[in-house]
C-alpha cells in the first residue's frame, strides 16, 4: 500500500514505511562507507515538501540535511551519535506537514511517474533520488 506518512529509503534498496525511531537507528546503523552512504526520508508522494537526509562522511560520523520547502527551511549539520540522529529526527519530522490521508486508494491510482531531484549534498557529492510507487534509487556524484 504504501506509507501513510512517510517513508524511509537507502542507497542499497532498503525501505520503511513509517520508520519509528528505532526503525531510523536501524537505517543509520547499517550506512557505510562503500555501497550504503545514505538514506532519504521523505513523505510518500510525488513533489514531497520536505525531506531529510543522513550519509555518511569519510573522515566518520554523519551528515544530517533538514529540507522543509513550505517553512523555508533547510538546514546541514553534523553529528557521531546514531542514537541522538534517529531521535532528533523523529522529533523533526514529527512536526512537519503530512499528506493527507487516503484511505481506500487503489494501487493504481497510488502509480507514479518516475521522477529525479536532487535531495541534497551530502560531503559535498550530489544525491539524486528517482522515486517511483514501488522503489527509490539514489546516486551520489
Amino acid at each position: 500500500m504504501g506509507a501513510q506518512y512517510y517513508g524511509a529509503d537507502s542507497e542499497n534498496g532498503d525501505r520503511i514505511d513509517d520508520p519509528s525511531e528505532d526503525a531510523l537507528f536501524t537505517l543509520i546503523s547499517d550506512l557505510n562507507d562503500s555501497d550504503n552512504t545514505f538514506v532519504v526520508v521523505q513523505p510518500d508522494e510525488d513533489d514531497p515538501a520536505w525531506f531529510t537526509s543522513v550519509a555518511v562522511l569519510n573522515e566518520g560520523g554523519f551528515e544530517i540535511v533538514r529540507h522543509d520547502t513550505t517553512r523555508n527551511e533547510h538546514e546541514v549539520t553534523t553529528a557521531t551519535s546514531i542514537n541522538d540522529i534517529a531521535h532528533d529526527l523523529t522529533i523533526w519530522m514529527a512536526a512537519r506537514d503530512i499528506p493527507d490521508s487516503q484511505p481506500g486508494r487503489s494501487a493504481s491510482s497510488q502509480t507514479r511517474s518516475r521522477s529525479s531531484r536532487m535531495v541534497g549534498r551530502p560531503h559535498g557529492r550530489t544525491v539524486t533520488v528517482t522515486a517511483s510507487s514501488s522503489h527509490m534509487a539514489g546516486r551520489i556524484h
